[in-house]
């Protein structure tokens, strides 16, 4: 079993960065590929990021790329996302979760969200 806990959201302007984290426990940690994924409101959840057991790979949906970079510390347990030149667009709230392999599609543990907002 794990559990996910983010932390990190909060309010900031267009142009501006935030870092999200996300704190694991659970012995098992390592094994996981880790993602990002968001909700806008009224919007469906979609996927943001995805980071490999041991950061050998990652991935993004085209709307973050080069703006925003996942990365893990499982000496932590913890999961990051630094989102830099944030825009409105990027308002949503921010859930980590956890898959099996690099390959599922189907998340295991999910955390409760953190929102982020950014203003105009």
């Amino acid at each position: 079993q794990v559990q996910l806990v983010e932390s990190g959201g909060g309010l900031v302007q267009a142009g501006g960065s935030l870092r999200l984290s996300c704190a694991a426990s659970g012995h098992t940690f390592s094994t996981y590929a880790l993602n990002w994924f968001r909700q806008a409101p009224g919007k469906e959840r979609e996927f943001v990021a995805r980071i490999d057991w041991n950061s050998a790979r990652t991935y993004y949906t085209d709307s973050v790329k080069g703006r925003f970079t996942i990365s893990r510390d499982n000496a932590e347990n913890t999961l990051y996302l630094q989102m830099n030149s944030l825009k409105p667009d990027d308002t949503a709230v921010y859930y980590c979760a956890a898959a099996d392999s690099w390959n599922s599609a189907t998340m295991k543990y999910w955390g409760q969200g953190t929102q982020v907002t950014v203003s105009s």
